[in-house]
């Protein structure tokens, strides 16, 4: 078994999945996959049992029953994770958006230079965001400096979903106690982690808007974001978090 898992949610990627799992077994770290898949009606999960055939050991799948939350489905794979032997959790999307060879560089960036949690960031080195309108990218990038400017974190891509975490750091969360669920839920789980004197590091990744498959992105997650920052603030100030 790997020491390294990648959890990839999925909800309708029967486009992507295939070829996603693919690329990451060719890569040459031997990353181990768990997909967690929400119920997706158009056989995504099919897709990746085929796949679980050739490489039995290494692709698994936890199937749940109807759109649950990215966030849940993130702390369902964490808690599987903790329940073997891995030691580096790399959270993915499917759609492509995150490009797998640099599964290597997060990975190394915690295995061999000490970071407990290394995000792949949009924003650290200018905005390396290709083919998404520009109302989106602004209203990311901006999500990212009013998450700053609220939580005192000093990271410049906070709702970022490409994240290798140490196994120490999820040890150290009650998973239990995350309470969102969109984009929220990464900014909780880097908030708790920098709040808990981890070592968070930013790596520059290029973000490419999916080509295949449908967004599932939408104005409830983006305000869940907004005042969840607000109350992490006051629970923090607090000595609630």
């Amino acid at each position: 078994m790997s020491d390294v898992l990648v959890i990839i949610p999925t909800y309708n990627e029967i486009e992507n999945i295939s070829n996603m799992l693919k690329t990451v077994m060719q890569l040459p770290d031997g990353f181990d996959v768990l997909v967690i898949d929400d119920g997706s009606p158009d056989g995504t999960a099919d897709a990746v049992r085929a796949m679980m055939t050739e490489y039995p050991d290494r692709i698994n799948l936890e199937c749940r029953k109807g759109k649950l939350g990215l966030g849940t489905a993130y702390i369902h794979g964490f808690k599987w994770a903790l329940a073997r032997d891995y030691q580096f959790i790399i959270e993915m999307d499917a759609d492509f958006s995150h490009n797998p060879d640099d599964l290597t560089r997060l990975y190394h960036e915690c295995k061999d230079k000490g970071a407990d949690v290394c995000v792949g960031s949009r924003y650290i080195s200018g905005v390396n965001v290709v083919n998404w309108p520009m109302g989106r990218v602004l209203m990311s990038y901006f999500a990212s400096a009013y998450v700053r400017f609220v939580t005192r974190m000093p990271l410049r891509d906070s709702t970022a979903g490409y994240v290798c975490y140490r196994r120490r750091v999820l040890e150290s969360i009650d998973l239990d106690k995350i309470e969102f669920k969109g984009y929220a839920f990464q900014i909780e789980m880097k908030f708790t982690a920098w709040r808990k004197k981890f070592k968070v590091v930013e790596l520059p990744i290029i973000f490419v808007n999916r080509q295949l498959g449908t967004s599932k992105m939408n104005s409830s997650i983006f305000g869940e974001a907004v005042f969840g920052v607000l109350k992490l603030r006051m629970k923090a100030i607090f000595g609630k978090l």
